[in-house]
């Protein structure tokens, strides 16, 4: 997770143990470049680092959940390095 991210994970962990009631999704994403099987790969390994600060933070592991969609569902589109770096993201969506 990029140093820059960190106090908006910090925010969501904050959030979460404050209701514990909550759960959320983290959902990993990936620019466009590489195979399908490597991106899956990729965009797994970012939602669960994301889950893993959270947990260290003190979120309980029921709260959360974790799924790659890979580049099947890009923020923006198109080819180059500003559309690339809004797609390589995690996304937490909450449910009660």
């Amino acid at each position: 997770v990029a140093p820059a991210y960190l106090d908006v994970v910090r925010a969501h962990g904050e959030y979460l143990k404050n209701n514990p009631a909550t759960r959320a999704n983290l959902e990993g994403h990936t620019d466009e470049r590489g195979s399908r099987e490597y991106n899956i790969a990729l965009g797994q390994r970012r939602s669960d680092a994301v889950m893993n600060l959270l947990i260290a933070q003190g979120v309980q592991p029921s709260q959360l959940s974790s799924v790659s969609f890979g580049e099947e569902k890009p923020a923006v589109y198109g080819s180059g390095e500003d559309a690339w770096s809004k797609n390589r993201r995690v996304e937490i969506r909450y449910a009660q």
